[in-house]
């Protein structure tokens, strides 16, 4: 039976790249010339610290902007409130991988209501979809592509 899996994921290579130009735009920018302002990534958790909220807020868009040109989604950050450390702020973006359960859940819920003739199953942090007909496959990922989910979604593993 042909089936696909929809996945949520974010390249580590990619994001380490963005990381790394974004700390080059800083570190030439003249506005942060002599300010202690720097990027750091463990896992998928950028940290940014700087001297104040109005230069984290400068910080989000160069890693941003710096996202897109690596051809990640800015969909998938989720940015926490800064907190202060001493004279400098702290400020931590998550990127969102994988698909929780709750979005699962409604992603086959909006598959089952489309009342198209595949099977959608939970597994783990991705879904599997299947079916009879590879067509019922591909209009079931041009729904998905045209629906309106807060997270990047990629569709791989097709198989025949």
């Amino acid at each position: 039976m042909p089936s696909f899996d929809v996945v949520s994921e974010v390249d580590k290579h990619n994001l380490t790249n963005a990381v790394d130009q974004a700390c080059r735009v800083v570190t030439g920018r003249y506005d942060f010339k002599g300010v202690e302002a720097k990027f750091d990534l463990k896992e998928y958790t950028v940290t940014m610290t700087a001297e104040g909220d109005f230069q984290l807020k400068q910080m989000l868009d160069i890693l941003q902007s710096a996202m897109m040109k690596n051809s990640i989604d800015i969909a998938c950050l989720e940015s926490k409130p800064a907190r202060p450390s001493g004279k400098l702020a702290i400020q931590e973006v998550l990127v969102k991988t994988g698909i929780e359960s709750d979005l699962a859940k409604k992603i086959v819920k909006m598959i089952k209501d489309q009342k198209h003739k595949v099977q959608a199953q939970i597994q783990g942090d991705q879904l599997r979809v299947t079916a009879k007909k590879r067509d019922d496959l591909q209009s079931v990922i041009a729904f998905l592509r045209s629906s309106d989910i807060e997270q990047p979604l990629q569709y791989n593993n097709f198989r025949d």
